[in-house]
């Protein structure tokens, strides 16, 4: 009888060792499965995330390619206004704007200040302001804006 009391006791310790174990894998089942959900949060979070600077990313690319278009546009237009302070003459010498003011001082003065009124424009320009129905109807040398045709006159077509 001794015997069958201790592996009656043997048994129902089992028993309940057997359940404290199974409860103990319920509740690691149920931590497991929170903490999976918290990442497939993270997950979908993150992906929404990759997405976002994708879209980013291209936005940034095309902007870029832009500005880069602009800034070409621009060169060329500063090596124009180069080549014309630096035009040479029919007798081969190098225009002399200096000698030109003392000339013929009023004629110089509207020059420049068209010539000044124009750069600026180009700048406003540069510096994303719209354009205005007559800069973007020029189509006659006489109506564009001589500084910067390229980005002030998207009309005109040089000969």
């Amino acid at each position: 009888m001794a015997i069958k009391l201790a592996i009656f006791m043997a048994l129902l310790a089992g028993a309940g060792g057997a359940f404290f174990y199974v409860q103990n894998l319920q509740a690691t089942v149920d931590l497991l499965e929170a903490n999976n959900a918290k990442l497939e949060a993270a997950v979908d979070e993150q992906k929404q995330v990759i997405e976002q600077q994708a879209k980013d990313t291209k936005a940034i690319a095309f902007a870029h390619k832009n500005q880069m278009a602009l800034n070409a546009k621009l060169d060329a237009s500063i090596n124009d206004l180069r080549a014309k302070f630096h035009k040479v003459n029919a007798s081969g010498k190098k225009r002399d704007i200096g000698s030109l003011a003392e000339q013929k001082p009023a004629l110089m003065a509207k020059v420049i200040n068209r010539g000044t009124k124009n750069a600026m424009r180009c700048m406003e320009i540069a510096m994303g302001s719209s354009l205005t129905e007559k800069e973007k109807n020029a189509t006659k040398k006489s109506q564009i804006n001589p500084e910067c045709s390229d980005i002030a006159n998207p009309s005109y077509v040089r000969y």
